[in-house]
């Protein structure tokens, strides 16, 4: 059976369940709303245009931070990798920031940029930078040394050695890199703008359950995790399995 027919057999199988416990149970609306609840407020919600407007809003962040974070983060893991001093101590505070959770440095853009779309942003890029930064570093120090002796001795170094060898050979790094950075970033935009005074889907999640509407609250939690997967499955795994094939570091079926 196709990966795809599973998928759609075990989510329908998955609504009918919880339309039915709903029923059976006879639980409020305003504590647990049927998956045709949902399925109201979204159609309600994409009617006028409100949802419309904020998954637009909330791309066009997310693709401003992304941006942002994997360039930052492509310089920053170049520096890492290439620079033992910086490794040392810049890199050991690039891993400890990395445990920190996004949602944590909200209080602090907000005291910085305060209640606007700047702070979002800057919760965008610090979920992206510092997964991409680590990546790349990594990507560059596990370059081949065959590879690089085996440029050496056709005359290449210094800067040539780097564009021509060092790199190319870590773009499957950068591109995982990227991956994740993507992940971090959709999940940060989300805390983002929660706290946020414009459109968004996390600002229209938060306005929801202010005023009870758990239909609708339910309904975003679906749609972010939908682009979410589909973003990933559609762009960025694909581009992913791609550059692996094309990297021989994955025989094609």
């Amino acid at each position: 059976m196709q990966q795809s027919i599973k998928r759609i057999i075990f989510f329908a199988l998955l609504i009918v369940i919880w339309q039915a416990a709903v029923i059976i149970t006879g639980v409020s609306a305003a504590v647990m709303p049927a998956p045709t609840d949902v399925l109201h407020a979204l159609a309600k919600g994409f009617a006028d245009k409100t949802l419309l407007y904020d998954i637009l809003a909330s791309f066009r962040r997310l693709a401003i931070g992304l941006s942002i974070a994997i360039i930052l983060g492509i310089f920053l893991g170049i520096l890492l990798a290439k620079n033992k001093t910086a490794d040392e101590t810049l890199g050991t505070l690039i891993l400890a920031l990395q445990s920190v959770p996004s949602i944590v440095w909200l209080p602090i853009a907000i005291m910085w940029f305060g209640l606007n779309e700047t702070s979002v942003i800057f919760i965008v890029i610090l979920g992206a930078t510092l997964v991409m930064t680590i990546n790349m570093r990594i990507g560059i120090k596990n370059v081949s040394p065959l590879y690089i002796r085996a440029a050496q001795t056709m005359g290449s170094g210094g800067l040539d050695l780097f564009t021509s060898v060092i790199f190319p050979a870590s773009v499957p790094y950068a591109v995982t890199g990227a991956r994740l950075g993507w992940a971090f970033a959709w999940r940060a935009l989300m805390a983002g703008e929660i706290l946020s005074t414009g459109p968004g889907l996390g600002y229209t999640l938060k306005y929801a359950s202010d005023f009870g509407n758990m239909s609708m609250v339910i309904g975003i939690m679906i749609i972010i995790g939908i682009i979410g997967t589909i973003v990933d499955i559609v762009f960025f795994q694909r581009i992913e399995k791609n550059v692996i094939r094309r990297w021989g570091l994955e025989t094609a079926n």
